[in-house]
This record gives C-alpha cells, sequence and structure tokens, in this order.
C-alpha cells in the first residue's frame, strides 16, 4: 500500500502580517509627511516671494527715484546696442502708478517686470514675462487692487487652504480685511482687475483665489 505524503502550505504567522503592517504603515506614514513637508516649504515660498518682490521694488525706487514699470527714464537708461543690451527697455508715464493698456508695450503691470530684471533685482526669464509664484500661477503687480492704497502683490490662483494660511500668519485670516485680501479667481484667470475690497468673510478651501498684499 502506497502512502501519500501530506503536502502542508506553510501560510503567513500572525507575527509576520504585523510586520508587514507596520511597515506598510512607516512607509505610507513617510510619503504623507513627506508631502507635508513640500506644502509647508511652498507656502513659505510664497511668504518669501511677497516680501522678496516687495524688496526688489523699492530697492528700484531708491536707486532711481522711480517705480519699475513707471520709469519715465528707462529707454534712456538700457538703450539697445550698449552694454550688452539688445532691446531698448520701454518707458513709463512716470505719474506714480501703474498704469494698465491694452497694448503691452504700454502696459506698465507687465513692464515693471522687466525694468526690474534689466536692473538685476530679479531673476527668471527675460522680459515682461511674469514671475511665478510655488505654487505655479502668475504674480501680478496692479495699482489699487482689491481697494488697497497704491500698488498691491497679488499671487494668482492659490486654493483656499493655502491661502488662508499665509493670511493667517501673517494677518488676520481674513478675506476682505487687512494687509492681505482675496478674491474667487475669475473662470476666465487673468490678471486681477477689480480695485474694489472684497466683503469681509472666510476662505472656502476648494476655491481658488487670487490673493493680494499692498506693496
Amino acid at each position: 500500500m502506497k502512502h501519500h505524503k501530506k503536502q502542508h502550505q506553510k501560510g503567513f504567522t500572525l507575527i509576520e502580517i504585523s510586520i508587514v503592517l507596520v511597515i506598510v504603515g512607516l512607509l505610507l506614514g513617510g510619503v504623507l509627511k513627506g508631502r507635508e513637508l513640500i506644502e509647508n516649504a511652498k507656502i513659505k515660498r510664497v511668504g518669501n516671494d511677497f516680501n522678496g518682490i516687495a524688496a526688489a521694488v523699492y530697492s528700484y525706487l531708491d536707486r532711481y527715484n522711480a517705480i519699475p514699470g513707471d520709469d519715465s527714464r528707462a529707454a534712456t537708461r538700457w538703450i539697445a546696442g550698449t552694454n550688452g543690451v539688445t532691446a531698448a527697455a520701454i518707458a513709463g508715464n512716470n505719474n506714480g502708478i501703474l498704469d494698465v493698456s491694452a497694448t503691452l508695450a504700454n502696459d506698465e503691470t507687465s513692464q515693471i517686470w522687466d525694468h526690474l530684471r534689466r536692473a538685476s533685482l530679479l531673476g527668471g526669464s527675460s522680459g515682461t514675462n511674469a514671475p511665478l509664484h510655488a505654487f505655479g500661477g502668475n504674480i501680478q503687480i496692479g495699482n489699487a487692487l482689491l481697494g488697497h492704497a497704491g500698488p498691491a502683490i497679488c499671487m494668482l490662483g492659490i486654493m483656499g487652504n493655502i491661502a488662508e494660511i499665509v493670511d493667517i500668519q501673517a494677518d488676520d485670516g481674513d478675506v476682505g480685511t487687512g494687509v492681505f485680501r482675496a478674491i474667487a479667481t475669475p473662470a476666465a484667470g487673468g490678471n486681477v482687475a477689480s480695485t474694489t475690497q472684497p466683503t469681509a468673510g472666510t476662505y472656502a478651501a476648494g476655491t481658488s483665489y487670487d490673493l493680494c498684499k499692498q506693496l
């Protein structure tokens, strides 16, 4: 009579399963913590961008006694063919505000970036291209935006949960009051056009905002 040997399949013990679950938990925790650290770094960079751009504008004002973009002497300071300049700068009208025009050539809110770059006060690509903030949207400077007195710096397309943190860290955390103010990003996008102060209220986490701070 032949005897058949029973084949025993070895499964995972409770201890082995527990170890695997612990390892998976540690890996997931590390990934989530990494994402949190990256997001916190981006939030900090947004705050630094507000301060850094303001410092660049004030340095230009101190150096040339004019607001970049509005500087009427820019065209004679940076002349094509001199000191490595390939294209002449476009001058502003020196009226003390950043005027908006239908043509890019006369739009001082665009020329401000070119003037700052020519003065070596701003890095990035040349010309009037707006710099990008840490979350990928454009940065804008305009006059009296969202009811601010004088020029304001705006970070376009920042989600409400992030905008609220930036606002709380330096101001009152309210959409419509204080140094930081915001409006929901228009569906059509583009630069902030409103000079009306927003209504006081709270940020909505799932809403994209254009966040502005007085310069």
